[in-house]
């Protein structure tokens, strides 16, 4: 296996179940060191339970997660979230009482490591960690160009940009992988060239794998270097985009009647709008 190829995150034939109810049957899957990699498949199919599963929010009763080699199935969120695994959620989870840059700060406080009494004084090695912390995520609010609203409460902020918000916490964790659920859901047009730019951005700047849920397949199409498709808790198949839209099985479990507009997104040219 080339370098190119060597996977960085790999999920083992994991089970996830809920009483009786099978969210995950024997997924197996590897993300690799570069690419961006995009899970679909329909409502309930389990993608959102895979991420769960990934970074600690669930634990699966069979098969193991491994990164970089370290078996993490078992680990508590806020550890898998210290040694690089990052996400933003479908639902947006954010503090919208506190203020945009406390919300991205708020992520920063894993890596902090001064005591509860030198914070308070914030004299010292607090001080000087504070202001560090703080200049990392000036950087990240320029670099997703939401400086004018830095200081804004986050529960007066319209939708598109508290998505933004969500993405700036997730790289304040500085991931060494980076998982975004449904990233781009209720946004309108514009709102979304500009997130799928940003998501570029990261791709090119940071060199880190991206690992993306998203329902809008003409975008999933011009973005991917990858595939997987989850129907009911199975993956049914995987492979690059032009495998993917010619997957019958694919078209039949995730499309159904939507098998026109699927099959148009192989013919859709390419604008310049993406880059």
């Amino acid at each position: 296996m080339s370098n190119a190829n060597k996977n960085v995150l790999t999920i083992d034939n994991i089970t996830l179940k809920f009483g009786g109810l099978t969210a995950l049957n024997s997924v197996g899957l590897g993300i690799r060191e570069h690419e961006i990699l995009a899970i679909i498949g329909p409502n309930g199919a389990g993608k959102t339970s895979l991420f769960n599963a990934i970074t600690g929010f669930y634990h699966p009763q069979e098969g193991s997660i491994s990164f970089k080699g370290k078996n993490i199935t078992n680990m508590p969120s806020h550890s898998i979230a210290q040694i690089g695994i990052a996400r933003t959620f479908q639902n947006i989870a954010l503090y919208t009482g506190l203020s945009v840059i406390d919300n991205i700060m708020a992520a920063r406080h894993v890596f902090m490591s001064t005591g509860i009494i030198a914070g308070a004084l914030f004299f010292g090695r607090a001080l000087r960690e504070e202001t560090e912390h703080r200049k990392f995520v000036e950087d990240i609010i320029d670099f997703l160009e939401i400086h004018q609203i830095r200081k804004q409460i986050v529960a007066n902020l319209p939708y598109g940009l508290r998505k933004r918000v969500d993405l700036g916490r997730a790289l304040a964790l500085d991931p060494k992988i980076l998982f975004l659920d449904e990233p781009m859901a209720g946004m309108n047009v514009e709102e979304k060239e500009d997130m799928a730019r940003f998501i570029i951005d990261i791709y090119e700047t940071r060199k880190i794998p991206i690992v993306i849920v998203e329902h809008d397949m003409a975008l999933v199409m011009d973005i991917a270097d990858r595939i997987v498709v989850l129907d009911f808790g199975h993956k049914i198949a995987e492979g690059n985009p032009e495998s993917i839209l010619k997957n019958k099985r694919v078209v039949n479990a995730y499309l159904g009647t939507k098998e026109t507009e699927f099959a148009e997104s192989a013919d859709k040219p390419d604008t310049g709008d993406v880059q």
